[in-house]
């Protein structure tokens, strides 16, 4: 039952108790009181809506860094990750197999305080070996959902 209803939640972090109820067979209380303990146990850490930023013509850059860690013989990659998870313009951050270790987002307010995080703050941290940043310049598609409301399709052209 609890992947239904965080199937539910996934799909429309709104959707109310009635269609949760209607979808899952419990009744309202039940839904609720499920819902409720999925958020204590710390399985749903929060709600939150999906930006067109796109649209919005906000100021904000973001940038994807990827970033190369010596491990700490104690601790792995987590107190690097724990460290840099404290900045409060990382956005998100990942660890990742590949030729990298951590993948994090980072927002600012413009290309310079983004680029004086890395500088000042990331390339410093004990343990961090090098970072190579990309700016995001535009998202097309967001926790599964297409950012964009074009509906016209277009086949690819197979030759010029």
């Amino acid at each position: 039952m609890q992947q239904k209803i965080l199937s539910l939640l996934k799909e429309n972090a709104r959707i109310g108790l009635d269609v949760i109820s209607r979808r899952t067979g419990l009744d309202e209380a039940a839904a609720a009181a499920e819902i409720k303990k999925l958020e204590e146990s710390g399985i749903i850490r929060g709600y939150t809506a999906i930006l067109n930023e796109n649209a919005d013509n906000s100021p904000r850059v973001k940038a994807v860094i990827e970033v190369k860690v010596t491990p700490k013989r104690e601790g792995g990659f987590d107190q690097v990750a724990r460290r840099i998870a404290n900045y409060p313009e990382v956005t998100d951050l990942m660890l990742v197999s590949g030729s990298f270790d951590l993948l994090l987002t980072v927002q600012g307010n413009s290309l310079n305080e983004v680029a004086n995080f890395v500088a000042a703050k990331l390339a410093t941290i004990d343990g961090v070996i090098s970072t190579s940043t990309g700016f995001m310049l535009k998202k097309y598609k967001e926790s599964g959902r297409i950012m964009e409301d074009n509906d016209e399709y277009e086949r690819l052209k197979i030759c010029p």
